[in-house]
């Protein structure tokens, strides 16, 4: 590590990628702050986490009173926030465009576009403060160039996504903050093994290799990169 421990914002902590990005800072000797609406899975995945360097809250993402009052208490623990991991998300196909319902479209934008400007809206003012910050949204390779049939909720979500880091990152690379995002394709998990048996995971990006990749950019040798949409798709 090629700076002090820092106070990092994990949103998402006890998905697959928030686990395995969770393991890479904790590794490095960060302070944690790991976010996720499940009470029961920050248990399970982070209840022996020693408190000094790990510090678990259940919110809504889609609440920003119940946020703002959670990161207060953050705060409180272990200080400014000044790195942002916003992985919250989700995925679901769906019917054609005409056949979509507006609830599904909803949704999508709840799950991939609100929950990331919300965490962005919570922390920016401490990375102002400080003089310096890190912030890394995830998008998705699916929304970077051109539509997909039966994704369409879901990739007009994450193509938000990567206009809002752009945007992010083109207010805030004055005052000494990056904002940059990665653009996954499939991600290497259970739940992707289970609905395509007859795919190649080797393949597909580990959750270790993308928290590598988030890791780097949020250290100083990505001082220099702004607004970058960088797609990772192994071999998929």
């Amino acid at each position: 590590m090629n700076h002090p421990a820092r106070t990092l914002l994990i949103t998402g902590a006890s998905g697959n990628l928030g686990r395995a990005v969770a393991q890479h800072f904790r590794a490095l000797g960060e302070r944690l702050i790991l976010l996720d609406h499940s009470p029961q899975a920050l248990q399970q995945h982070f209840g022996d986490w020693p408190q000094a360097q790990a510090l678990c809250l259940d919110c809504d993402l889609l609440d920003p009173a119940a946020l703002a009052a959670a990161l207060a208490r953050a705060r409180q623990h272990f200080g400014p926030i000044e790195v942002l991991c916003n992985l919250a998300g989700g995925f679901d196909m769906g019917p054609p465009v005409h056949a979509t319902p507006l609830e599904a479209w909803q949704r999508q934008y709840q799950l991939n576009l609100l929950t990331a400007l919300h965490a962005c809206q919570a922390v920016v003012p401490d990375m102002l403060a400080l003089g310096r910050g890190k912030i890394v949204n995830i998008g998705a390779l699916a929304a970077a160039h051109q539509g997909a049939p039966h994704m369409a909720a879901y990739t007009t979500a994450k193509a938000a996504v990567i206009r809002m880091t752009e945007s992010l990152a083109a207010e805030l690379r004055e005052q000494g903050i990056n904002v940059n995002c990665i653009l996954p394709s499939i991600i290497d998990t259970p739940e992707n093994r289970a609905a395509m048996p007859d795919a190649d995971p080797a393949r597909w990006v580990r959750p270790q290799q993308l928290a590598e990749i988030i890791g780097f950019l949020c250290s100083n040798a990505a001082n220099p990169i702004h607004g970058a949409a960088l797609p990772v798709s192994g071999l998929s």
